[in-house]
């Protein structure tokens, strides 16, 4: 095995498994010699006309079709086309195959427990908080939390002061749709600009906070309301990485029907599709309050679990190994708040 290779560990076998780090050689010069010899050049490069160009190049042009299929072959990356909502001989583009739609509601099963966190998205996971005496204390490895939901935003980042962090990140051969974690209604929406760096783990560990440099969408959930999970505020932020064009905000309440932009005021059901990303990989975050919240006890094991190689690890210098893990599956529990609800306003 090469001394670079990444491990993670699948959730429904507990298997360890090496991924399969797509432009791997590349994307790691790229933020060697050329990010501290030629500044300009790889701020160019991680721009997001050079991301665009990127995808274009990667998911859109003619010469990626290879006899009417598409140019990233559904069987090379993994792809369960009987998931899917179009059949394969629909799948004829690469940017079809990132793009395409599941059955979630049959093959992305949810639990029923009301008080139940679920994934955003099929992903890879780390569990982590805010506060520095916690044993997952991940605070300015990943993220500056300040600087992630937009300094100017004063409010927010101060009532997710030492919270509780889940980070989520999506390889290019994963389904791309964002998913609600929580019930409840939105309160802010907002976009914070920056650039597009890789989410390839080598890059994460090179560049300082990297996931709070990045163009992110910020979407503040209250969860506190009737109907909603009672688990506090929630800040859910869908970070855009190398060859992501967009975040399209299509929230539907029934399967992929009638979807419409996510504005202050919406209530969202947990599970149901939020947003698209288009298309290469990314990271979602999410951020909760302090004490709302009780990460399932795999998830935070298999951080720990002695035997893994992952590059997480070997750069931050402790066990941080990642979780496979399903859109819906459960996260986490929610905790009872004991404190009367803070005021809102921005």
């Amino acid at each position: 095995m090469s001394p670079l290779a990444h491990q993670y560990i699948e959730r429904e076998t507990s298997a360890v498994r090496t991924e399969r780090l797509y432009a791997d050689r590349l994307v790691n010069f790229l933020y060697g010699p050329p990010r501290e010899q030629a500044a300009w050049l790889f701020r160019q490069l991680t721009s997001s006309r050079a991301s665009e160009m990127l995808a274009y190049l990667n998911y859109d042009l003619a010469l990626n079709r290879r006899s009417g299929r598409s140019g990233l072959p559904v069987k090379a990356i993994d792809i369960d086309v009987a998931e899917c909502v179009l059949p394969p001989e629909a799948l004829n583009t690469p940017r079809k195959v990132f793009e395409r739609q599941i059955r979630y509601w049959a093959v992305r099963p949810m639990e029923e427990d009301p008080r139940a966190l679920v994934s955003p998205a099929d992903a890879r996971v780390l569990c982590g908080s805010l506060r520095e005496s916690s044993q997952l204390f991940l605070k300015n490895k990943f993220f500056d939390v300040a600087e992630l939901i937009g300094r100017h935003k004063t409010l927010w980042y101060q009532r997710f002061a030492e919270g509780d962090v889940a980070i989520f990140r999506l390889t290019p051969d994963k389904y791309h749709y964002n998913h609600v974690p929580v019930s409840g209604q939105v309160l802010d929406i907002y976009e914070v600009d920056g650039a597009y760096h890789s989410c390839n783990p080598g890059p994460v560990v090179q560049v300082v906070t990297p996931y709070s440099k990045n163009h992110r969408v910020v979407t503040i959930i209250d969860s506190d309301v009737p109907g909603g999970s009672q688990a506090g505020l929630v800040a859910m932020i869908e970070i855009v990485a190398l060859m992501i064009g967009d975040i399209v905000q299509c929230y539907s309440d029934r399967r992929y029907e009638e979807p419409r932009d996510v504005r202050p005021g919406l209530m969202v059901r947990k599970g149901q599709p939020k947003s698209l990303y288009r298309p290469g990989g990314s990271t979602d975050v999410l951020i909760f309050q302090k004490g709302r919240v009780d990460f399932c006890e795999d998830l935070l094991v298999n951080m720990v679990r002695p035997g893994v190689r992952s590059r997480f690890s070997q750069g931050f210098g402790r066990p941080l190994a990642e979780t496979d893990l399903k859109v819906r599956s459960t996260i986490g529990w929610t905790r009872p708040a004991f404190t009367t609800r803070v005021d809102h306003g921005k």
